[in-house]
């Protein structure tokens, strides 16, 4: 199956569900689904979000439909808390950042087609140049805040990899590499943070188009996967698979075999329907075979990455959690589900 690649950034959803609602006696304000201290969030934006993320219209009394909704609003409270916290701090993206975003992610795309992407998911330029300014911003507050502040000593290092020696002998050539699986039918075993199962099909089907849309627009694939994959096995390491001999290929069918080979360290594959289900791998990297020693500089990096990528994702999920308990949030879309819910 082909998917067509997005040139949209999403919102990422990485926690619970429902907010702690603030409050159940309120008179919504006409058209708010959420207020974010004093900042109406419509449910204008909400379909809008919905459409980019799911590629089509939400439809009304669809309880499925109902559930990604509240899904795509948590994102966008989540987002304007972030950029309220940015904004506290200047460091809301320039003009010169957002311009330079929009062309780069423009550059691919003969106007006909920017066009009919953005025709297709009810978005004006300048609509996506203001996602484009949040997303910018909220990506240099977690630099500021997190990202910047994370570091890894050579000592850290070395106890890694003392720790984990045999990751670094392979006996033949290896692919590291990471994957998400979407199943067409619901796997009580299955432990995403989303808790997201297909049940269908066709549920199946439009689930790995939106992850794919989600990928393309360089959303973190690690937390895509921890939020979304189906795969027991996997998904609560993001999609790890570790590092797989070439020979353990040849238990797979031709085409996989020959997809996984030839796509590029640091790529995407397309997705691929298997017996299982859909698929899509990342090739992290390829090794030849031996025993890699400390001193190799590209296990250094492997190491680094992986501690910071770690260390990253747990600051963040704090930072989030830390936010939310700070700002005054009402959800009036989750009040009008559960009117009964009160406050003590």
């Amino acid at each position: 199956m082909r998917v067509a690649k997005g040139i949209l950034a999403g919102s990422s959803f990485t926690l619970p569900l429902l907010l702690t609602l603030s409050s159940c006696n309120q008179t919504p304000p006409a058209g708010v689904a959420a207020m974010v201290n004093s900042k109406p969030i419509t449910y204008t934006e909400v379909d809008r979000q919905y459409q980019t993320l799911f590629g089509t219209a939400p439809k009304a009394g669809d309880d499925q439909v109902t559930l990604q909704k509240l899904e795509v609003l948590r994102g966008l409270i989540d987002n304007e808390i972030m950029l309220q916290r940015a904004e506290k701090l200047n460091l809301l993206a320039t003009d010169s950042d957002v311009d330079t975003k929009y062309n780069e992610l423009k550059a691919p795309y003969t106007q006909e087609e920017l066009t009919r992407q953005l025709k297709e998911r009810n978005l004006t330029q300048e609509e996506l140049k203001a996602q484009l300014r949040r997303d910018l911003s909220v990506q240099r507050l977690f630099n500021r805040e997190i990202t910047s502040k994370i570091s890894i000593s050579d000592k850290e290092i070395a106890d890694f990899y003392n720790s984990n020696k045999a990751m670094f002998n392979l006996t033949e050539p290896q692919i590291h590499m990471a994957q998400i699986l979407v199943t067409p039918q619901a796997d009580p075993t299955v432990r995403n943070l989303k808790g997201d199962k297909a049940k269908t099909a066709e549920e199946a089907r439009k689930k790995i188009e939106m992850i794919k849309r989600r990928l393309d627009n360089n959303e973190d694939f690690a937390l895509v996967a921890q939020n979304y994959s189906e795969d027991t096995n996997s998904a609560q390491q993001g999609g790890d698979l570790g590092f797989i001999p070439e020979s353990a290929l040849e238990k797979t069918s031709p085409e996989l075999r020959k997809l996984l080979l030839s796509t590029p360290p640091g790529q995407l594959t397309p997705v691929i329907g298997t017996a299982e289900g859909f698929r899509l791998f990342k090739i992290i990297s390829r090794e030849p075979a031996g025993q890699r020693e400390l001193n190799d500089p590209k296990v250094q990096q492997n190491i680094r990455e992986t501690m910071l990528n770690r260390k990253d994702q747990l600051l963040k999920n704090a930072y989030y959690e830390v936010a939310r308990n700070e700002a005054k949030v009402t959800n009036y879309l989750a009040l009008s589900i559960a009117p009964t819910t009160t406050s003590k």
